[in-house]
């Protein structure tokens, strides 16, 4: 088969078309986690004038092996993982839920409900940080009133540090819900209703219509959002930061990168602008999604192949 753009330079032709996207892609992708990887490897502050250093593996040997610092360290590191199980599992079932509810083409004001789910997802971390609270604002918010007429009540964001870290789970899982849902909608709607009628017409159950057909036939989708779920909720922190800002006992290993790496302040606590040792806190994040991603990848890519692969 020929080659289709010409002879000598044409065949340059490609390439050239390329080179802005590849050189877009570095600027903004590749270029700043290369300078991240080099910046963890030395003692730079962020701050204009002042001096760089080369200092090796230090910070590395600070974050993961040097006193009380690396013990926080760890602590953060299994909130991540703590967070990011909770979230992927209870986002996964309550999306596939809304997903599965929303397809019936019977239901009345399907996509009203279809948006309401989803809006979330457009507001952005700030709003919806600031919506949530004002919901839970202890002393007279909307969920706070609730409460009261159950005769209890909750301190909720601003109580103890597992409760204000239940309820990250639950505005993280509210936020970006939505996404998950679609996903799933996306993948319900490929599945023809042929196999649907033809496995009701043999007398199986609502439940083994969807463990039978459903669940094997959205093998796609269910990889989709679990990588995606996965790979977001690890790597978030946004909503810490709104929610509760700089709190003891609370903190995800993406905040705390934040937090050393800009100086985050909490009431009369700054901390000291340390972008070299954010840069370092910030590999070791990348190591682990890299890590876990790609043994969950591995993972449902066999899943795939097999369930797929017995289907065809």
């Amino acid at each position: 088969m020929g080659y289709h753009f010409g002879r000598g330079w044409s065949k340059l032709i490609p390439y050239l078309l390329l080179l802005p996207g590849i050189g877009f892609y570095f600027l903004i992708a590749l270029g700043p986690s290369i300078a991240t990887s080099v910046y963890s490897l030395t003692d730079a502050t962020g701050l204009q004038g002042a001096p760089i250093h080369w200092v090796g593996l230090d910070n590395y040997k600070e974050f993961l092996l040097m006193g009380q610092s690396s013990k926080d360290n760890f602590a953060a590191l299994g909130r991540t993982l703590i967070f990011s199980f909770f979230v992927t599992t209870i986002q996964f079932l309550f999306g596939l839920a809304a997903a599965i509810i929303l397809n019936n083409p019977r239901l009345r004001g399907r996509n009203i409900f279809r948006t309401v789910y989803f809006m979330p997802v457009i507001l952005g971390a700030v709003i919806q940080g600031l919506i949530w609270s004002l919901f839970l604002f202890p002393l007279g918010g909307p969920m706070a009133k609730f409460l009261e007429l159950l005769g209890t009540r909750s301190e909720f964001l601003g109580g103890q540090p597992n409760e204000a870290f239940a309820w990250v789970i639950v505005v993280q899982i509210w936020a970006n819900m939505g996404v998950t849902m679609m996903i799933f909608l996306a993948g319900l709607q490929t599945i023809p209703t042929e196999l649907y009628e033809a496995a009701r017409i043999d007398g199986a159950s609502p439940w083994q219509v969807f463990s039978n057909v459903t669940w094997p036939l959205l093998t796609p989708s269910v990889n989709t959002n679990l990588l995606l779920n996965i790979i977001g909720s690890l790597q978030a922190w946004q909503l810490f930061l709104i929610l509760l800002g700089y709190r003891n006992g609370t903190q995800v290993l993406g905040y705390l990168i934040y937090a050393t790496g800009f100086g985050q302040t909490s009431g009369s606590v700054t901390s000291s602008f340390r972008q070299g040792y954010a840069a370092a806190a910030s590999m070791v994040l990348f190591v682990l999604v890299l890590v876990i991603g790609m043994v969950t990848q591995k993972i449902l890519q066999r899943r795939e192949e097999r369930i797929m692969g017995g289907a065809q």
